[in-house]
């Protein structure tokens, strides 16, 4: 890389930062198992189930707070019935749109075969199992489909590429997590513009063709914490979906400053979110069907998370990287996931500088309209993480203004290595 370049991006003052906490609404669920147990009593949940039966449990490409604990709950109640149980990864192309590599996704999580006590059982072969309205084949993981029963297991949460009365939610683990990569690419080869249609018109006619036994919605707070787990009988599902998608909405993390000119974000992953980073945080949408009030001018990210295993989705939507991030990337990888959403944007590569201070100036150079000398500047570690991150030092009477925010350090100095990284 020429010196020219960095000639061009200046010796830009870093301005200093402050430690916050942000303080959000924490409505947790303390005992996830005695909540599981009353819902698995309930008429229409655990009378579907009889003994014998074998039956398939989705397990999201998602991270979902307790979700080791949320299946290991279930299959010791379907055991008890008689049942046998068996985990399936219900994600369309992540992996690398392979077996081995979905389930290696969901045991990073803690679903081992040993931790949930049943089978895991991975294939990327589907099934047809019926046709849309439109004539679209709706296809069905063989395993699932071989099964005599079918429990849909997933988080309920607003979708980053588009809104509708069902987004990323039990219909969406139908249409999308159990048709594999085969079935994902049907329904996406439409474009984000129609999932809101095709969603549900994919899922209902799971719901007609498949034994759906019942649906496991869960929805997470601002802290990521499990504060809500509703079993839903089959064919009520279309119907509460969108009440707890609403729900959902409200429970949004989000930071609590306006007006920011530039974020800087240690790490991105499919682990911390489908798009890589969070962009109901960083208000960068992949599609023109979601948008924000708010838009941060420019964003820049320093790595990959181990977790992410290379998957680089997400850093199209930042303007400036690291060499350190790019050198960890998995390009092929990541560019199976985007040609099966047909969004490509998250997969571009945004501009590469050496170290982490050339990419945090360049941001701060790029940024119109603000004052430089004391531009207002954000640093998460990642979008997960969105409770206790650094502001910069121009943004102190904001926080000291709002009773939500604790204002933790005194301002300080980013400190660069010799090599002008931050680690």
């Amino acid at each position: 890389m020429g010196g020219s370049l960095y000639e061009a991006i200046g010796n830009v003052k870093i301005p200093r930062f402050i430690q916050i906490c942000q303080h959000l609404e924490d409505n947790q669920i303390n005992d996830i198992e005695l909540i599981l147990k009353e819902e698995f009593a309930k008429p229409g949940i655990f009378d579907t189930v009889k003994p014998g039966m074998k039956i398939a449990l989705t397990a999201s490409s998602r991270p979902i707070s307790n979700l080791d604990l949320i299946l290991r709950s279930i299959v010791a109640e379907l055991k008890q019935l008689g049942a046998l149980p068996f985990i399936i990864p219900a994600m369309g192309s992540h992996g690398g749109g392979t077996a081995d590599g979905q389930r290696r996704i969901i045991e990073s999580y803690g679903i081992t075969e040993e931790r949930i006590g049943c089978p895991i059982k991975a294939t990327m072969e589907t099934v047809c199992v019926g046709y849309s309205p439109e004539g679209h084949e709706v296809h069905v993981d063989k395993y699932a489909n071989d099964a005599d029963g079918i429990i849909i297991i997933g988080k309920i949460r607003p979708h980053s590429g588009f809104s509708g009365e069902y987004e990323s939610g039990l219909m969406k683990m139908m249409t999308i997590g159990l048709g594999k990569q085969h079935g994902a690419a049907i329904c996406h080869n439409a474009g984000a513009r129609y999932l809101a249609k095709y969603i549900p018109m994919f899922a209902n006619v799971i719901l007609n063709k498949c034994n759906i036994l019942f649906g496991v919605g869960i929805l997470e707070n601002a802290y990521h914490k499990t504060c809500m787990i509703q079993m839903i009988p089959a064919r009520d599902i279309p119907q509460e979906e969108p009440k707890l998608l609403q729900k959902a909405y409200s429970l949004l993390p989000r930071i609590l400053f306006k007006n920011i000119a530039v974020m800087i974000l240690d790490e991105i992953g499919k682990n911390i979110s489908g798009d890589g980073m969070d962009p109901y945080i960083t208000t960068r949408f992949g599609t023109p069907y979601k948008t924000c009030e708010e838009s941060i001018q420019k964003i820049a990210i320093l790595d990959l998370s181990d977790e992410t295993h290379g998957c680089m989705l997400g850093a199209g939507w930042a303007d400036v990287c690291t060499k350190r991030m790019f050198d960890k990337c998995n390009l092929e990888n990541s560019y199976v996931n985007a040609i099966t959403s047909t969004i490509y944007d998250g997969v571009r590569l945004p501009m590469i500088l050496k170290n982490d201070y050339y990419a945090i100036a360049a941001c701060i150079r790029g940024s119109v309209g603000v004052d430089r000398e004391h531009i207002r500047m954000v640093h998460l570690h990642n979008t997960l993480d969105i409770f206790k991150f650094e502001i910069s030092e121009s943004m102190l009477e904001d926080a000291k203004k709002n009773p939500q925010i604790e204002i933790l350090s005194e301002p300080r100095e980013l400190i660069f290595n010799d090599e002008g990284n931050l680690w």
